[in-house]
Parts: structure tokens; C-alpha cells; sequence
């Protein structure tokens, strides 16, 4: 099973870009689907985004658009690139994966998670 860390959170003005990166320790290779979701403060999860293989990606509807997510299997890295962001963008993200199918992501699930990472986005 793979172990994931993400780094890149950080506090930015709406309109700015940041972009998270998740390590993957193991074989990126050994998961179905990969991706995001995230957890405002008190609320529920939500799916932000999620790739299976290399082009296969899928987005929630909030961050079409704004948000690209990518993986580079020869680094074990996933990547979230975040443009245009919002105030209610502010939220811990985490990185997931799936094992196998199906994958549930985007429904805020997983197989297994990291720790997260914090995004602040100031108006």
C-alpha cells in the first residue's frame, strides 16, 4: 500500500495560484486512481479531483476550469494545480488513492490518504 505526503498548502489573495504536490512512497504504479478532496473546517469532505492513469481525469463541477491535476509516475509524484482560486477554496487537501476500482475520490473517499495540506485563500 501507498504511503502519501502532500506539501504546498499555504495562504494566498483570491485570484492567486498555488500548486500542491503529493510523494507517493511505493509504486504510484500499483494504484487504480488517484486524486484529491478536501475538508473545509467543520464541514464534510468534498472530491476536488482525480486521475486514472495519465489522462484520465475528472473534476468536481466548483473547480472546472481552475484546477489541473497531474502525476509524473517517474517521480511517484500527483499534482494539483489550483488558478483562479477563492475565498471558498479554504480547506485542508488531502491526496488519495484507490487501490482498485472503483474509484471513489471524488465522493471524497479513498483507500488511503495523507495528512493533508492547509489552503487559505484571503479576499
Amino acid at each position: 500500500q501507498v504511503q502519501l505526503v502532500e506539501s504546498g498548502g499555504g495562504t494566498v489573495q483570491a485570484g492567486g495560484s498555488l500548486t500542491l504536490s503529493c510523494t507517493v512512497s511505493g509504486d504510484i504504479g500499483s494504484t487504480y486512481c488517484m486524486g484529491w478532496f478536501r475538508q473545509p473546517s467543520d464541514q464534510k469532505r468534498e472530491g476536488v479531483a482525480r486521475i486514472i492513469g495519465t489522462a484520465d481525469r475528472n473534476y468536481a463541477d466548483f473547480v472546472k476550469g481552475r484546477f489541473t491535476i497531474s502525476r509524473d509516475d517517474a517521480k511517484n509524484m500527483l499534482y494539483l494545480h489550483m488558478n483562479a482560486l477563492k475565498p471558498e477554496d479554504t480547506a485542508k487537501y488531502y491526496c488519495a488513492a484507490n487501490r482498485r476500482a472503483p474509484c471513489n475520490i471524488l465522493s471524497g473517499g479513498g483507500d488511503t490518504w495523507g495528512q493533508g495540506t492547509q489552503v487559505t485563500v484571503s479576499s
